[in-house]
Protein backbone atom coordinates (compact mmCIF):
# COMPACT_ATOMS: atom_id res chain seq x y z
CA UNK A 1 0.00 0.00 0.00
CA UNK A 2 2.75 2.52 0.72
CA UNK A 3 4.47 1.74 -2.63
CA UNK A 4 1.15 2.44 -4.30
CA UNK A 5 0.28 5.70 -2.16
CA UNK A 6 4.39 6.53 -3.36
CA UNK A 7 3.77 5.88 -6.90
CA UNK A 8 1.14 8.32 -7.13
CA UNK A 9 2.67 11.61 -4.95
CA UNK A 10 5.40 10.91 -7.67
CA UNK A 11 2.66 11.19 -10.63
CA UNK A 12 0.96 13.87 -8.83
CA UNK A 13 4.49 15.52 -8.95
CA UNK A 14 5.11 15.14 -12.69
CA UNK A 15 8.11 12.47 -11.89
CA UNK A 16 9.16 10.44 -15.01
CA UNK A 17 8.15 6.68 -14.23
CA UNK A 18 11.55 5.89 -14.53
CA UNK A 19 13.03 8.26 -12.54
CA UNK A 20 15.66 6.46 -9.97
CA UNK A 21 16.56 3.94 -12.50
CA UNK A 22 19.30 5.69 -14.71
CA UNK A 23 21.11 6.60 -13.07
CA UNK A 24 20.31 3.65 -10.29
CA UNK A 25 18.94 5.73 -6.94
CA UNK A 26 18.35 3.87 -3.61
CA UNK A 27 14.85 4.50 -1.78
CA UNK A 28 14.94 5.05 1.60
CA UNK A 29 12.16 4.51 4.28
CA UNK A 30 11.32 6.69 6.61
CA UNK A 31 12.20 6.66 10.33
CA UNK A 32 9.77 6.11 12.91
CA UNK A 33 12.34 7.22 15.89
CA UNK A 34 14.16 10.56 16.05
CA UNK A 35 15.03 12.51 18.76
CA UNK A 36 15.54 16.71 18.44
CA UNK A 37 19.10 17.93 17.86
CA UNK A 38 18.13 21.70 18.50
CA UNK A 39 17.37 24.52 16.24
CA UNK A 40 18.57 24.94 12.91
CA UNK A 41 20.13 28.51 11.42
CA UNK A 42 16.53 29.54 11.04
CA UNK A 43 15.37 28.69 14.66
CA UNK A 44 13.36 25.56 13.57
CA UNK A 45 14.16 22.26 15.80
CA UNK A 46 15.71 19.44 13.46
CA UNK A 47 15.67 16.03 14.57
CA UNK A 48 18.13 12.68 13.48
CA UNK A 49 17.83 9.47 14.69
CA UNK A 50 19.17 8.62 18.47
CA UNK A 51 22.61 7.03 17.14
CA UNK A 52 22.98 9.86 14.72
CA UNK A 53 21.89 12.71 16.88
CA UNK A 54 24.89 11.15 19.41
CA UNK A 55 26.84 11.15 16.70
CA UNK A 56 26.23 14.82 15.60
CA UNK A 57 26.66 16.05 19.25
CA UNK A 58 30.07 14.49 19.95
CA UNK A 59 31.01 16.23 16.21
CA UNK A 60 29.93 19.47 16.42
CA UNK A 61 32.00 19.56 20.07
CA UNK A 62 34.86 17.80 19.23
CA UNK A 63 34.72 20.70 15.93
CA UNK A 64 34.19 22.93 18.26
CA UNK A 65 37.51 22.10 20.40
CA UNK A 66 39.30 22.71 17.19
CA UNK A 67 37.77 26.23 16.89
CA UNK A 68 35.61 25.22 13.75
CA UNK A 69 31.75 25.34 14.27
CA UNK A 70 29.04 23.49 12.53
CA UNK A 71 25.37 24.48 11.96
CA UNK A 72 22.51 22.90 11.59
CA UNK A 73 20.78 23.17 8.36
CA UNK A 74 18.31 19.96 7.65
CA UNK A 75 18.08 17.13 8.87
CA UNK A 76 15.19 14.49 9.23
CA UNK A 77 12.66 14.94 6.30
CA UNK A 78 9.82 13.56 5.75
CA UNK A 79 8.29 12.33 2.52
CA UNK A 80 5.68 15.05 2.60
CA UNK A 81 8.28 17.73 3.22
CA UNK A 82 10.06 16.75 0.81
CA UNK A 83 7.14 16.29 -1.98
CA UNK A 84 6.58 19.93 -0.12
CA UNK A 85 9.83 21.56 -1.12
CA UNK A 86 8.97 20.25 -4.71
CA UNK A 87 5.18 21.61 -5.26
CA UNK A 88 6.81 24.81 -3.67
CA UNK A 89 9.37 24.77 -6.74
CA UNK A 90 6.55 23.91 -9.18
CA UNK A 91 4.68 26.43 -7.86
CA UNK A 92 7.03 29.28 -8.33
CA UNK A 93 7.08 28.00 -12.40
CA UNK A 94 10.23 25.55 -11.81
CA UNK A 95 10.26 22.76 -14.23
CA UNK A 96 10.31 19.46 -12.31
CA UNK A 97 13.57 18.31 -14.60
CA UNK A 98 15.35 21.41 -12.93
CA UNK A 99 14.11 20.89 -9.69
CA UNK A 100 15.13 17.13 -9.57
CA UNK A 101 18.49 18.44 -10.43
CA UNK A 102 18.77 19.65 -6.76
CA UNK A 103 16.06 18.09 -5.19
CA UNK A 104 15.55 14.40 -4.96
CA UNK A 105 12.53 12.68 -4.96
CA UNK A 106 10.01 12.00 -2.41
CA UNK A 107 11.02 8.55 -1.01
CA UNK A 108 14.91 9.07 -2.55
CA UNK A 109 16.28 11.09 -0.15
CA UNK A 110 18.49 10.36 2.56
CA UNK A 111 16.87 12.59 5.07
CA UNK A 112 14.08 9.88 5.20
CA UNK A 113 16.25 8.00 7.54
CA UNK A 114 17.07 10.36 10.20
CA UNK A 115 20.81 9.75 9.53
CA UNK A 116 21.19 12.87 7.61
CA UNK A 117 22.38 16.44 8.20
CA UNK A 118 23.17 19.68 5.74
CA UNK A 119 25.67 21.73 7.46
CA UNK A 120 26.63 25.13 7.59
CA UNK A 121 29.13 27.31 9.19
CA UNK A 122 29.11 31.33 9.84
CA UNK A 123 30.62 33.50 7.00
CA UNK A 124 29.62 30.88 4.24
CA UNK A 125 26.42 31.16 1.92
CA UNK A 126 24.13 27.94 3.30
CA UNK A 127 23.95 24.90 0.91
CA UNK A 128 26.14 26.12 -1.93
CA UNK A 129 29.60 24.95 -3.32
CA UNK A 130 30.99 27.73 -1.66
CA UNK A 131 30.50 25.41 1.79
CA UNK A 132 33.73 23.54 0.62
CA UNK A 133 36.28 26.46 0.75
CA UNK A 134 35.16 26.85 4.70
CA UNK A 135 37.35 25.45 7.66
CA UNK A 136 34.45 23.29 8.19
CA UNK A 137 34.35 21.54 4.87
CA UNK A 138 38.08 20.95 5.39
CA UNK A 139 37.50 19.16 9.35
CA UNK A 140 34.52 17.55 8.25
CA UNK A 141 36.62 15.65 5.45
CA UNK A 142 39.06 15.26 7.48
CA UNK A 143 37.10 14.24 11.21
CA UNK A 144 33.42 13.28 9.88
CA UNK A 145 34.41 9.58 9.17
CA UNK A 146 35.34 9.34 12.81
CA UNK A 147 31.96 10.09 13.42
CA UNK A 148 30.56 7.97 11.25
CA UNK A 149 29.43 10.79 8.28
CA UNK A 150 30.93 10.75 5.07
CA UNK A 151 30.07 13.26 2.14
CA UNK A 152 26.93 11.86 0.36
CA UNK A 153 27.00 13.40 -3.22
CA UNK A 154 30.79 14.45 -4.25
CA UNK A 155 31.16 15.88 -7.69
CA UNK A 156 30.70 13.43 -10.18
CA UNK A 157 28.71 11.08 -8.14
CA UNK A 158 27.14 8.01 -8.87
CA UNK A 159 23.30 8.74 -8.66
CA UNK A 160 23.52 12.01 -10.38
CA UNK A 161 22.52 14.86 -8.28
CA UNK A 162 24.32 17.75 -7.70
CA UNK A 163 27.98 18.47 -5.66
CA UNK A 164 26.28 18.96 -2.25
CA UNK A 165 29.38 19.91 0.51
CA UNK A 166 27.14 20.48 2.71
CA UNK A 167 25.14 16.93 2.73
CA UNK A 168 26.73 14.18 5.12
CA UNK A 169 25.33 10.88 5.99
CA UNK A 170 26.10 8.44 8.40
CA UNK A 171 25.41 5.02 7.94
CA UNK A 172 23.21 2.80 9.95
CA UNK A 173 25.88 0.49 10.21
CA UNK A 174 28.44 3.58 11.72
CA UNK A 175 29.45 2.68 15.68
Amino acid sequence: MADRMHETLLVELGIPADYGLKPPMQRYAEVRELQDIGQNIVGRMQQLTPASAKAWHAMVQAAENDRVTLLAVSGFRSVDYQAMLIRKKLNAGQRIDDILKVNVAPGFSQHHTGNAMDIATPGYKPLSEEFEESPAFEWLSAYACEYGFSLSYPRDNKEGVIYEPWHWYRSDTAE
